[in-house]
């Protein structure tokens, strides 16, 4: 494991003195980015000797709550674990008022025992390894929709999506439309300065199917720097519509009546010497590609919760929404779970569509190389491509509920393997934590629902 060097630090230092306050930060489980404000004089303690946390700041749900049977509170009396800086974290914040810069950071794998089981990271970390033993090395980018919305929800507390910036309130939309774009200009002129100012690979935008929807690509890399950039950027894009008067939105489903917001994933495999194995002159790809594809089919169910962590991921699943509805896959055909893009041979790849935006990248992540691997080690048949529309040809459902996804990872002796015991005990903690509460809460559609008729 590599983390970053002083000089690193110093030379930031030197060119930014400005910067008199310092986010550290390290994404949760729950993929919540929580940390400290650290001053100017407390930097480059952290890249020498690292930085304490409390072994709970690992095993916190969604709401930000302590999990009990986490093993990572009580039972530890809430140790200091140790945490260090990844390389090219450190940036500045170009959004905030303040003159502010941030640093992202990571478990280290003895000094931030026990946390370092449960730093989602780590995880991904563990999987690429993995797979470099074996010669494979994943090549991944991250497609995140969102939504822009007011930073005031409406008289009845519900959100709506923001202003335009000719002061109009869109009511709906054109999908690829330039006029959309033309209306949120300054937002995203800010966050493309914003990603360039911290190196971050941001690309194409994209109007969705819902007034206020977009999708911006990022570059594809090697799959733990391309997860580092969709965590980072995830928090650039809030950071920047907050500036702007706005929220970023990334929940699956923040309405019932429009389009819910994905995570699509590419995936590719190359060798040590950067050659794409995925390519081939058949569009289908090469026959590596395909038995990746049959692991990713056969190990879907058994990570679905990675995919679609929350309640209401689930609801972004619905025929004829672009969500796919079963294990399925085609050749450049948006109606399955994995679709193979067209394009040249030396670009052929994997798109990963069933993640919610609200999935954990790093997490996302790792469930989708382990089960591609597998694929790959044990020569797995992904079954014949399917042709027009994948609605139509459904055989086995995914399913479309939280328990199920729960229950299906806590039985998989695979995810077991894959990603350890301590790991899938603090996760499964965490999660079955959540549903409890969740289900615990009564409001208005159970009012709306309920009140009068049962």
């Amino acid at each position: 494991m590599t983390f970053a060097i002083e000089q690193e630090a110093l030379d930031f230092l030197d060119q930014n003195p400005d910067i008199h306050l310092f986010e550290l930060f390290i994404l949760d489980a729950a993929g919540v980015p929580r940390g400290k404000l650290l001053h100017r004089d407390e930097l480059l303690a952290v890249y020498r000797t690292g930085r304490p946390l409390p072994s709970a700041i690992m095993n916190l749900s969604l709401k930000g709550e302590d999990t009990e049977g986490s093993g990572l509170v009580w039972d530890v009396g809430d140790i200091d674990c140790r945490a260090y800086p990844l390389p090219g974290s450190l940036v500045r914040l170009p959004w905030r008022q303040m003159p502010t810069g941030a640093v992202q950071v990571q478990m280290h794998p003895t000094e931030g025992l026990p946390a370092v089981a449960a730093d989602p990271r780590h995880a991904l970390q563990r999987v690429v390894t993995a797979a470099h033993a074996d010669g494979f090395y994943p090549v991944m980018a991250c497609e995140l929709e969102f939504y822009l919305l007011d930073a005031c929800d409406d008289a009845q507390g519900r959100p709506r999506p923001a202003l335009d910036s000719d002061g109009g309130r869109p009511r709906q939309t054109q999908v690829y439309g330039l006029r959309e774009l033309e209306q949120i200009e300054p937002f995203l002129a800010s966050l493309y300065g914003a990603c360039r100012a911290q190196g971050l690979p941001a690309r194409t935008a994209i109007s969705e199917y819902a007034p206020g929807q977009v999708e911006i690509t990022l570059e594809h890399g090697p799959a733990l720097e391309a997860m580092d950039q969709a965590v980072r950027y995830k928090r650039l894009v809030k950071g920047v519509a907050h500036a702007h008067g706005m929220r970023a939105c990334f929940m699956a489903k923040p309405f019932a009546d429009l389009a819910g917001s994905g995570m699509h994933m590419h995936i590719s495999v190359a060798d040590r010497s950067g050659r794409n194995l995925f390519a081939a002159e058949d569009k289908a790809g090469s026959p590596l590609l395909r038995q990746a594809v049959g692991g990713m089919k056969h190990f879907l169910l058994d990570s679905l919760l990675m995919f679609c962590p929350n309640a209401n991921s689930f609801r972004r699943f619905q025929a004829h929404s672009y969500a796919p509805l079963t294990p399925s896959w085609g050749v450049d055909n948006r109606t399955v779970s994995l679709r193979v893009p067209g394009g040249p041979q030396e670009s052929r790849h994997v798109e990963h569509r069933v993640c919610g935006a609200d999935a954990n990248p790093y997490l996302a992540a790792a469930a989708i190389i382990a089960a591609a691997h597998d694929g790959i080690l044990q020569r797995m048949d992904p079954g014949p491509a399917v042709e027009g529309n994948g609605y139509a040809q459904t055989h086995r459902l995914l399913p479309t509920d939280w328990l199920s996804a729960l229950d299906a990872l806590d039985d998989s002796a695979w995810a077991r393997e894959r990603f350890g015991e301590d790991f899938m005990r603090v996760y499964l903690a965490i999660k079955r934590e959540e549903y409890r509460q969740y289900m615990s809460e009564v409001g208005e559609q159970d009012w709306r629902w309920y009140m009068h008729q049962a």
